[in-house]
Order: C-alpha cells, then sequence, then structure tokens
C-alpha cells in the first residue's frame, strides 16, 4: 500500500475475502497498529463497497465517490489508533467517509449528476423503449437538488442525516460514532430532515 515514492494508497478493488478476513477487527486492527500494513487488506475488502455507494449517494458521481471512499481509506488508516473498538468498524469508517464526502459536495457550487440509460437486457429494453429523456433530467436535477439540500446543512444535522440515508447507519450506530446520547440523535434527525424539507421546499424540489 506504499508506492515507490512512500506515499500511502489502497486499493479499492473487490477481492475475494481471506482468512483474516473473518478475525475480529480488533485483532485486524492491532495487527497493522504493529507493523503489518497489508492486514488492512481484508477491511478493505470488506468495506469497500459500501464506503463507495455511501459516497456516490452524496456527490452522484462515481469517479469522485471512488476518490472520496480512497481518501476515507487513507484517513483511517493514518488514524486507526484512534478508533476505540467498542462499535462497529464500518460505522467508524462510514463516518470518515461522509465527511469527506459532505465536504467535497460543499465546495462545489453546483451538482451535476445523470442517470445511466438502461443497460443491455434490462426490462426497459426488453419491452423496446427507452427512458423519456424529460423525465430522467427531472430525476437526475431531484436527486443532485436533494444532495445539496443535504450538504447544506449545518451540523451536526447534516452528519445525522447523511449517516443515517446516504451511509445506512443506524440510529444506535450514529449515537455510538458521534459520543451523542440516542435521544439526541433522534432529535437531529428529525430536525435535520425538518430543515431538509424546508430548502427543498425553497428550491422547488420535495423529499
Amino acid at each position: 500500500m506504499m508506492t515507490a515514492a512512500g506515499v500511502l494508497t489502497i486499493d479499492l478493488a473487490i477481492r475475494d475475502a481471506s482468512p483474516a478476513a473473518l478475525q475480529d477487527d480488533r485483532q485486524i486492527v492491532d495487527a497493522v497498529l504493529a507493523g503489518d500494513r497489508e492486514a488492512f487488506r481484508p477491511l478493505v475488502d470488506r468495506e469497500s463497497a459500501s464506503l463507495v455507494r455511501a459516497c456516490q449517494r452524496i456527490l452522484g458521481d462515481q469517479l469522485q465517490a471512488e476518490d472520496a471512499a480512497q481518501e476515507a481509506f487513507v484517513a483511517a488508516y493514518r488514524s486507526l489508533a484512534s478508533w476505540r473498538g467498542d462499535g462497529p468498524f464500518g460505522a467508524w469508517l462510514a463516518r470518515i467517509a461522509v465527511r469527506i464526502a459532505l465536504r467535497q459536495a460543499a465546495r462545489r457550487r453546483t451538482v451535476t449528476w445523470i442517470e445511466p440509460a438502461s443497460e443491455p437486457g434490462s426490462a426497459a429494453e426488453a419491452a423496446g423503449s427507452s427512458p423519456d429523456p424529460a423525465s430522467v433530467v427531472l430525476r437526475s436535477e431531484r436527486s443532485a437538488t436533494i444532495r445539496t439540500a443535504v450538504a447544506g446543512l449545518d451540523e451536526p444535522y447534516r452528519e445525522t442525516v447523511a449517516l443515517r440515508f446516504f451511509a445506512d447507519r443506524s440510529l444506535a450506530e450514529i449515537a455510538h460514532e458521534t459520543g451523542r446520547p440516542l435521544g439526541t440523535v433522534k432529535t437531529h434527525l428529525h430536525r435535520g430532515l425538518q430543515r431538509l424539507r424546508s430548502a427543498l421546499g425553497e428550491r422547488g424540489g420535495d423529499l
């Protein structure tokens, strides 16, 4: 995971799970901290797909999502010692990735995303039809509007909404990783969604 120039990189390619992937996360992290860099690979293999998916939901662009996930893995690798080990590693990692993706989304003035056309062999193709271009644009604009609105929320609402709906994390996991009481997380989610609906209403969208 280190280049000849000494730059840390994380290969996000999905590989077959190795026996090490079945080990306890704490054991894996301890091995990495003890100097075994390759011990980090099972965690990358296991979490890559969900991490890229969460980032893509925020950024709306596959390549940017992969870059954000890569950055998140590097950040996690460098701060492994800060993982307490008393909660899911994936939830801790997801919080890092969501923060990175939200930061990137907030820096952009616009979010551009176009849904892919029907894949060969899809139901639409089998029926001899293709998506209505107007409806594709409308869905794309709506998705982009939602992502932009989420990125524009104040903290802690932005992080809570993103972790719940983009990273698919439970309220209990969010409470654990943020160090906030479960009741507080529920309140943040409720108020965040209220603010999101209000922002979408001003933009002419809906939730």
